[in-house]
C-alpha cells in the first residue's frame, strides 16, 4: 500500500486530534543542516498505537499547529530513539520541550544494551524487524519524495512501538523507570538548547587563559554567533574558530590591521563586516577588569592516579556487567581520573542511583576496605576486614 503524507491542515488536525487519547506515541524527525545555522525540519513521523502517518512541513499552507499542540499535551508521553537533536528542532520551533518524553536509546543503556545502542539493533533484537538503511542518507527536501524514502521514514516510528514497549516492561520489571526519569530531566531541559550568543566563546578551545584575551574572544564570539543565527548560516561560514582566536590575539585597532591577519579572506578589510569586528574588540578592550571572563578552572590531576584510575575502570566495567547497564551512563573517562583523585568529586557516579551501583563500591576500594581477586575467569572483590574472604 502506498503511503501517502499528509500535506493538508485540516487531515493533520484530525490525525492529531485522534492521538489525544492515546497514552503514547512515537516521533521521529529527518532534517538537514549541512547549509544552515538552524536545522531545517523536512519531515515528521508519528505514530499512535493503531496508525501511524508523515507529515509534510514543507506542504505549501499546512498549519503545523495541531501537532505542535499534541507534543506538548502532558497526557500523552512522546517516545523518540536518540531525542536530543529532534526536541533541539521543537525548541526552536515552538520555545518549548515536549513532554513527558521517552528516549529508547537511553533506555537501552539503562536495560543493559550498550552504550548508544542504534534503532536498526533495537528494532531487530526488540521488534523482530529488519531495517533497510538505503535512504539514510537522503536529501529530504526534496520533492516528490520516493516510495523507498516513505518506507524508511515511517519505520522508524512503527517499529519503534514494539522497542518502547519491550523497554518499558523491562524498567517496570527491573525497577529501574526512576532512572530513566534522571536522564530524561536533563535531557528536557532547556539551556541545553538554548543558542545563547553570550556563552559561544565556551564552546572554543582558546589559546591562552589571559582574561583580557578571553573578553575580546567572547565579544567576537558573540558576534560570529548572531551573525549565524540572523543569516541562518553555519557559524564557519561567518569566520572560522582560527580567525576569531588571531583578532583576539593581536587585538586590532583599525581596518588596515585586519589584513595582516591570519584566516581571514583577502581584502576582508574592505567589507561591512571589518568595522563590526573592530567595535566587538574594543567592547572586549573596555571591559573594566571586574568583569573580565575568567577561563574555566582546570584542576591539575595528582600525579601518580594512573594506575588507580585503570583499575577504576575495570571495576566500573565489572559492576556494569553485574547490573546490566552501559558503562558510558555511569562514568567516563574524566568522571574516574577525577574519582581517582579525590573521594570528594562532584560526578555523577557519586550520587543517586549510580552511586548505589558503582560509586560505594569505586570509595571503598580505594580506602582499602575491598581487594580484588580472581575466581576462576570472575573479578570478585573480597571485604579486607574481620570478614575477609567472603565475596561482595
Amino acid at each position: 500500500m502506498a503511503i501517502t503524507p499528509i500535506t493538508d491542515s485540516n487531515e493533520l488536525a484530525k490525525f492529531c486530534e485522534q492521538q489525544r487519547g492515546t497514552d503514547f506515541i512515537t516521533v521521529d524527525t529527518e532534517f538537514i543542516r549541512d547549509h544552515t545555522y538552524w536545522p531545517q525540519l523536512c519531515l515528521l513521523q508519528v505514530a499512535g498505537p493503531n496508525d501511524a502517518r508523515i507529515i509534510d512541513p514543507l506542504a505549501p499552507s499546512i498549519d503545523m499547529t495541531p501537532l505542535l499542540d499534541l507534543l506538548a499535551d502532558p497526557r500523552v508521553l512522546k517516545v523518540f530513539h536518540a531525542a536530543r537533536q529532534d526536541l533541539e528542532i521543537f525548541f526552536h520551533l515552538t520555545g518549548l520541550i515536549p513532554a513527558p518524553v521517552f528516549d529508547t536509546q537511553v533506555a537501552a543503556m539503562v536495560c543493559g544494551f550498550g552504550d548508544q545502542a542504534s534503532y536498526e539493533k533495537l528494532a531487530t533484537q526488540l521488534a523482530g524487524a529488519r531495517i533497510n538503511k538505503a535512504s539514510r542518507f537522503t536529501d529530504w527536501s526534496r520533492r516528490p519524495l520516493t516510495a523507498q524514502q516513505l518506507d524508511y521514514a515511517l519505520a522508524d516510528v512503527t517499529h519503534l512501538r514494539k522497542v518502547y514497549d519491550r523497554l518499558a516492561q523491562r524498567l517496570d520489571k527491573t525497577g529501574r523507570a526512576g532512572w530513566l526519569q534522571e536522564e530524561m530531566a536533563v535531557l528536557t531541559n532547556p539551556a541545553i538548547y538554548r543558542a545563547d550568543p553570550d556563552e559561544a566563546w565556551q564552546r572554543m578551545k582558546s589559546r591562552s587563559d589571559n582574561a583580557r584575551y578571553l573578553a575580546v574572544l567572547r565579544e567576537l564570539a558573540a558576534w560570529r554567533e548572531r551573525e549565524a543565527q540572523d543569516r541562518n548560516v553555519p557559524r564557519g561560514r561567518i569566520l572560522r574558530d582560527e580567525a576569531l582566536a588571531s583578532i583576539a590575539s593581536h587585538e586590532p585597532k583599525a581596518i588596515a590591521d585586519l589584513d595582516h591577519m591570519r584566516g581571514l579572506p583577502k581584502r576582508f578589510s574592505e567589507g561591512s563586516r571589518s568595522g563590526e569586528i573592530l567595535a566587538a574588540v574594543a567592547r572586549g578592550l573596555a571591559l573594566p577588569d571586574d568583569k573580565l571572563p575568567q577561563a574555566p578552572e582546570r584542576k591539575k590531576l595528582p600525579s601518580g592516579i594512573g594506575p588507580l584510575t585503570e583499575i577504576l575502570k575495570v571495576l566500573l566495567k565489572r559492576a556494569c556487567e553485574s547490573h546490566d547497564v552501559a558503562p558510558k551512563l555511569i562514568a567516563n573517562a574524566s568522571d574516574l581520573e577525577r574519582l581517582a583523585a579525590s573521594d570528594d568529586a562532584d560526578i555523577p557516579a557519586l550520587h543517586g542511583w549510580r552511586r548505589k551501583i558503582f560509586g560505594e563500591q569505586a570509595l571503598a576500594f580505594k580506602q582499602g576496605k575491598l581487594a580484588i581477586t580472581v575466581k576462576g575467569k570472575r573479578i570478585e572483590l573480597m571485604e579486607t576486614d574481620s570478614t575477609a574472604g567472603r565475596p561482595k
